[in-house]
């Protein structure tokens, strides 16, 4: 199955560049505010809280405000190691423009080498169980390597995003990791999300602009049509309910 998109039109995406009106800008700030406050107070009553950074427009967003305002939380990002060459761009150039080191994670090489010896190395095409099995060890093994010994993590979700997210708290507990779970944007809108993007000038992945709102390991993401659900370009040929890797699933 080939992953290349039918959207080959290089115009200027007017999904991600929002009219930043007066109203929008004094919305989206008073929203920023609530985030921080949210993370502030979480950073000073739990003592080990970790951030999940997987590059997409929020978690951009996140990363921006933990890091403009210097809070006590860490930043973790999970590379599968077939993310797209647009992901890791903006990996070297959140370390530049933020002058930091990321902190990341990546599979265990000897689960990869047994699967791909045994179903082959595109084989989360053929099944939900195989796709599921690709992402565990991927995604969901190395995060709960990286939430060892935490208290918290945070997310970038937001309940539009997609029908398994529609009753997002912004704050639960993870009972699948045995930790607190924030998820500060669960109420924004993409709208929002972009704005706050513009107005602070936040270094974005460049895939966004061909139509990518839900980027994921390359693979198994492509660009979406105008009026398609944001989601509708990760994981395309399963049912848009199976649409989670196992990071975010409910115990």
């Amino acid at each position: 199955m080939s992953a290349t998109s039918s959207i080959t039109s290089k115009a200027r995406n007017p999904a991600i560049h929002p009219e930043l009106t007066t109203e929008l800008a004094a919305s989206v700030e008073q929203k920023a505010e609530q985030v921080l406050r949210l993370l502030k107070d979480a950073s000073l009553t739990l003592n080990r809280i970790s951030f999940a950074n997987s590059f997409g427009a929020e978690d951009m967003v996140l990363t921006d405000i933990i890091l403009r305002n210097q809070l006590a939380i860490r930043i973790f990002s999970l590379d599968t190691g077939r993310l797209p060459v647009e992901t890791y761009d903006l990996m070297a150039q959140v370390e530049s423009h933020y002058q930091t080191k990321l902190d990341v994670y990546f599979p265990q090489h000897a689960a990869v080498e047994t699967y791909i010896k045994e179903h082959g190395i595109n084989a989360f095409y053929d099944s939900i169980d195989l796709r599921k099995s690709c992402c565990y060890m991927r995604k969901v093994e190395p995060l709960q390597r990286a939430l060892a010994g935490q208290d918290a993590w945070v997310t970038g979700m937001r309940a539009a995003q997609a029908s398994t997210r529609a009753s997002l708290p912004v704050r639960e507990f993870d009972e699948g990791n045995k930790l607190e779970k924030f998820n500060p944007l669960s109420d924004w809108t993409e709208q929002e999300v972009w704005a706050y993007v513009h107005l602070h000038q936040v270094p974005y992945n460049q895939l966004h602009e061909q139509f990518y709102p839900s980027i994921g390991c390359a693979p198994c993401t492509r660009a979406i049509a105008m009026g398609e659900d944001v989601r509708a370009g990760r994981w395309w040929w399963e049912d848009p309910l199976n649409k989670e890797c196992g990071l975010h699933v409910k115990k």
